[in-house]
């Protein structure tokens, strides 16, 4: 069975920044098409900057945990040099040289605040076995993990135009070892403040209906799209299961088998 845990943010400085933040970061409307996702899921979702991960982790109201890139999680040296050349000149398209001084006052606060989040960090290289090893632990251990898979070569867009395939490894590997991950879709509009989450899907479903790590990426890409839609014209309003059949659906959504 999966282990329900609530464990509370560590860090002064973390506790500090985070009601303070709150008037930036505004509660978004959560729409769950089937229920919020059990324990021990994985959630995907687009990035939109930080403005989805830290509605998540301020509102989300459940016990979860991020990837995140580890640059991010490194030090403030490596956080500096991520945030002042990927994230905000390369993704947001800022101006180098406003990037870096922006930066100066930026990382030593997302640093204080990132270490509070206690992110699995990710890695291209065969430092992601940890990756898949940690949080692996922390599904069994009952949080749930949001990954934000999409592909931010050109910045954050509103339509996605792929996702990583990375996560796939995730499922993979907890598949072998007894667990069939609950796998949910999520996008966040923040015009609206709207948070839709999809239904769940078993990884072993998602592998075996689409086959390639490549064909689930592109399926699950595509859904995050269809939600968006979904909040653009009302539709999700008619997809959201009765109460009866959400409950019916957490019902059988299976637990872990620990080996």
């Amino acid at each position: 069975m999966v282990k329900q845990t609530s464990k509370k943010r560590g860090g002064a400085g973390y506790r500090f920044l985070r009601p303070l933040m709150r008037s930036r970061y505004k509660r978004p409307e959560f729409i769950y098409l089937d229920g919020q996702p059990v324990g021990g899921s994985v959630i995907l979702s687009n990035h939109v900057g930080t403005d989805a991960p830290i509605s998540l982790d301020f509102y989300y109201g459940a016990p979860i945990r991020f990837w995140g890139t580890g640059e991010m999680n490194s030090g403030l040296v490596k956080l500096y040099k991520y945030q002042s050349k990927v994230y905000y000149h390369e993704k947001k398209h800022w101006n180098l040289f406003l990037s870096r001084a922006f930066c100066l006052i930026a990382s030593p606060l997302t640093n204080i605040f990132y270490s509070g989040l206690d992110l699995i960090s990710t890695w291209h290289d065969a430092r992601f076995a940890r990756t898949v090893c940690e949080s692996r632990k922390t599904l069994l251990a009952g949080e749930s993990i949001v990954i934000f898979p999409e592909d931010s070569t050109k910045g954050y867009l509103d339509r996605l135009e792929g996702f990583h395939p990375g996560f796939v490894a995730l499922g993979e590997y907890c598949l072998r070892h007894g667990y069939d991950i609950p796998v949910h879709v999520s996008y966040f509009n923040k015009k609206a403040k709207q948070y839709i989450f999809g239904k769940a899907h078993l990884f072993s479903v998602l592998k075996a209906t689409y086959g390639t790590p490549e064909a689930i990426a592109e399926a699950l890409c595509q859904e995050c799209n269809a939600l968006a839609d979904m909040l653009e014209d009302g539709s999700y309003r008619t997809a959201i299961l009765p109460q009866d059949e959400a409950q019916a659906a957490e019902a059988i959504t299976p637990q872990v088998a620990v080996k």
